[in-house]
């Protein structure tokens, strides 16, 4: 949902950049999980939460300095899957981000394209970020619309796509 990235002045705050489609997606949770990426998550209460430009101040129980926020920063920020609203599953919108992270990517012809690392907001669209297995293949970029996604099936975590392998 989002990571830490710095402390925020002298009284523990901290700034968060959010992976959520609008900044203040986190203000609504006031319990926050951190990790540092090792599958370890310890659970925080958020005391205090505001959007500041395209960022998130927070102040967390138990920060009460720059030092400990300090101590913070590069942690990724979640909340449990079961807090989340269930979206519909028809659209783009009937995903999470964290949903298409992983998937193989493969064409109409049946071609691997490779896997989806992640996703980037373009303000026209997002953007799915697939790198394939092969040594030294480039990062492909391919855009998240209807008219390129053709199936997403998370089930067998895999997605298809109308792209060539040579786009």
């Amino acid at each position: 949902m989002g990571r830490i990235v710095d402390p925020f002045g002298v009284l523990g705050w901290i700034k968060v950049s959010p992976f959520t489609e609008y900044v203040d997606g986190l203000l609504d949770y006031p319990v926050w999980w951190l990790s540092k990426g090792d599958g370890q998550w310890r659970q925080v209460k958020v005391s205090e939460c505001n959007v500041h430009g395209k960022v998130l101040i927070a102040a967390i129980e138990q920060c009460a300095d720059r030092t400990a926020a300090a101590q913070l920063k590069g942690l990724q920020v979640a909340i449990p899957r079961s807090q989340l609203p269930v979206l519909a599953k028809s659209g783009k919108d009937g995903y999470y981000w964290s949903d298409l992270i992983g998937l193989e990517v493969i064409n109409l012809q049946g071609e691997q394209l490779g896997r989806v690392t992640g996703l980037l907001e373009t303000g026209a669209n997002d953007v799915l970020q697939v790198q394939s297995q092969k040594e030294g293949a480039a990062e492909r970029l391919i855009p998240f619309v209807a008219q390129v996604i053709v199936k997403v099936d998370l089930a067998d975590c895999r997605m298809t796509v109308d792209w060539g392998v040579d786009y």
